[in-house]
């Protein structure tokens, strides 16, 4: 695969899974949880572990590790939400 491929899907990876960062920090420090949805959270936690099957099936380090940090990030979430909630 051509470099700027890899570049392209490393960046991405960065950003998505960075993007929940805010999220789980924002709910740590304020302890509420009101306003997420545990449904679309629940949903998204099992779509991402889907992606991490994926991934090992197909043995991309890339895609299981940026997918295995953001389901951590999303059952934190979740985590919070059945805590705060």
């Amino acid at each position: 695969m051509h470099p700027a491929i890899e570049i392209i899907g490393a960046v991405a990876a960065l950003i998505t899974t960075l993007g929940w960062v805010p999220q789980v920090a924002k709910m740590a420090r304020e302890r509420k949880a009101g306003d997420i949805s545990l449904i679309a959270t629940g949903s998204i936690a099992t779509g991402v572990l889907l992606w991490v099957v994926y991934g090992l099936l197909i043995g991309s380090w890339p895609l299981i590790l940026a997918n295995g940090i953001t389901f951590l990030f999303v059952v934190a979430i979740v985590g919070m939400k059945l805590r705060f909630g």
